[in-house]
């Protein structure tokens, strides 16, 4: 029972840590419409530094820390891609314009050939 306890303590001190940060964007939002009479950058200053106070916060909790390291490790990960040349890039790209031409030509030569059946057998053609 001894291990349980300070995971239940964290679990609360990650809740509390996570609604602190929403009443801080929450009040931010609140602050922006009741500074109505303010000018608008001091408004916009107001919710950014809330967002920027919640984002604080909230990556001080557990879920926080988590969250901050696998987007560490997402950037690590696009370091390792090995990206296209410009000349790969254009020639996949001109090849996915040509096959979206060849298709969508297919589709309507389809299309036409039925119309002329469904108009020959219905008795309107001409």
């Amino acid at each position: 029972m001894a291990v349980n306890a300070p995971m239940a303590k964290q679990g609360f001190a990650d809740r509390l840590k996570l609604t602190l940060a929403v009443a801080v964007l929450v009040a931010g939002v609140v602050g922006f419409y009741v500074l109505a009479d303010q000018p608008q950058v001091v408004r916009v200053l107001v919710v950014l530094a809330s967002v920027g106070l919640a984002l604080l916060v909230g990556l001080r909790s557990g879920p926080g820390g988590r969250l901050w390291g696998f987007l560490k490790d997402s950037r690590t990960e696009v370091r390792r891609v090995v990206w296209p040349t410009r000349r790969e890039t254009l020639q996949t790209t001109g090849i996915v314009f040509v096959a979206a031409v060849v298709v969508g030509l297919m589709l309507w030569f389809f299309d036409w050939v039925i119309s002329l059946a469904i108009r020959g057998f219905m008795g309107m053609g001409g």
